[in-house]
């Protein structure tokens, strides 16, 4: 008897790869229940998985019936937000928590994070005198994620944070022109000439060469946006302080096409959709 975990094309997952998948041979429901723990602790293991729409199916000829304990785990007992799961076919999502004698079972793959950062918090991954971002996530293994991008201790707003390195790559490289918006609260009032000078581009101090055109709008005397397409070091507020100003509050609104989203409070996040990750590649 077997048992068929789908895979890419090509992927090897330590078993023969037969018509897109996988065939393991199993003489008994222990043996299919640790074949199916097996596969889940491979590095492909969620995008096969999502790639199927979450359903490990059969090879054909092949009756998954016949292993109940499969999903059971023999000794033990699966259970999928909370509710035992005996159907040997089941779907499962990002969003779900699958227990297998009440340890949490790990799902592999990249991860889109939005979050709302709040003031006090560092975008590193570890801080002898402050909190990384990192500490709001109720997430497993946060030590593969990274922010795309940092923010200051003291801004606010979007933050990305993902474990795709390629993805975080086309955001934040400066020759991918990423817009970024800021709303900025200021120490003096903004003057209009302050728009053209932005937009033609500032030396900024210790720097060679002009920030690239940068669009400023006026919302209030104190209070302006400002959309820049490249990442220099605290570059908002030292654009500000090229034209003698100086921020005092600083808080990230928009990264490309994806807005913070007002219902998430500081400290909130959540995952992106599908379109919003592609949105950026």
């Amino acid at each position: 008897d077997y048992f068929y975990f789908p895979s890419f094309a090509g992927e090897d997952l330590g078993n023969p790869v037969l018509g897109g998948g996988t065939l393991m041979a199993v003489t008994d429901p222990s043996d299919a229940a640790a074949a199916f723990m097996a596969f889940l602790q491979t590095p492909f293991a969620h995008e096969i998985m999502m790639a199927q729409g979450g359903f490990l199916t059969p090879h054909p000829g092949v009756n998954l019936e016949a292993y109940p304990s499969a999903v059971e785990a023999g000794q033990g007992e699966i259970l999928l937000n909370g509710v035992l799961c005996k159907q040997p076919a089941q779907q499962i999502k990002d969003s779900d928590v699958v227990l297998l004698d009440d340890e949490l079972l790990q799902l592999t793959g990249p991860r889109y994070i939005l979050l709302h950062k709040p003031t006090g918090y560092v975008c590193s991954t570890d801080d002898p005198d402050h909190n990384t971002v990192f500490v709001l996530l109720e997430e497993p293994n946060t030590d593969k994620l990274h922010t795309v991008g940092r923010l200051d201790l003291d801004t606010t707003g979007l933050l990305l944070i993902t474990d795709d390195g390629q993805w975080s790559h086309k955001i934040s490289s400066p020759k991918h022109h990423c817009a970024k918006t800021y709303r900025a609260w200021l120490a003096d009032p903004v003057e209009d000439s302050a728009i053209a000078l932005f937009a033609e581009g500032v030396m900024l101090r210790g720097e060679k060469d002009l920030t690239k055109p940068a669009q400023l709008e006026i919302v209030s005397p104190t209070e302006c946006l400002l959309t820049i397409h490249e990442g220099r070091y605290h570059q908002v507020k030292r654009m500000f302080a090229a034209i003698g100003n100086k921020v005092v509050r600083l808080h990230r609104e928009r990264v490309g096409s994806l807005a913070l989203d007002e219902s998430l409070a500081e400290g909130e996040y959540r995952f992106l959709s599908a379109d919003e990750v592609a949105s950026f590649k």
